[in-house]
């Protein structure tokens, strides 16, 4: 694989979009379903998140990250979550070009911020995330999880 990465915002769902997508996704998480064609829509759909991809020169999705921007009381943030590169693409700035598009998109809007997270184990996208600019801040995160219906 060689040549130019475009990254797009998607505005409309197309046909080909879920089965890329579920695809990245199957290579991000193990836990996560992928997303149905219905859940894909409403991504799409919602003014607070926006989808990027990521096409190689012959127009094939090799990566996909996810933007939320949102209005708080402190103002206008932005969160960038679900980065996914192709096993395919990897290591040819996919990541890059997807960070670099989201933090302009979020510039645009007027976020004040972009955060992230990584796992410590994602040392390449650790490396490229501080390459790109962002800090490492001392937080904790936690997270809730929900009781599933069943319970």
């Amino acid at each position: 694989m060689s040549g130019e990465i475009r990254v797009e915002e998607v505005t409309e769902p197309f046909d080909g979009l879920v089965p890329a997508m579920a695809a990245l996704v199957g290579q991000l998480s193990r836990s996560s379903p992928a997303p149905s064609a219905d859940e894909v829509e409403e991504i799409v759909r919602s003014p607070a998140c926006h989808l990027l991809l990521a096409r190689d020169e012959n127009g094939t999705i090799v990566g996909m990250l996810t933007l939320a921007v949102f209005r708080i009381p402190t103002g206008l943030r932005a969160w960038i979550e679900d980065v996914v590169v192709d096993e395919a693409g990897r290591g040819r700035g996919v990541g890059a070009a997807l960070t670099n598009a989201a933090i302009r998109l979020a510039n645009e809007r007027g976020a004040r911020t972009v955060d992230l997270t990584s796992r410590p184990s994602r040392e390449a996208a650790n490396r490229l995330y501080q390459r790109l600019g962002f800090v490492h801040r001392e937080t904790n995160v936690y997270r809730f999880e929900a009781p599933s219906p069943a319970d």
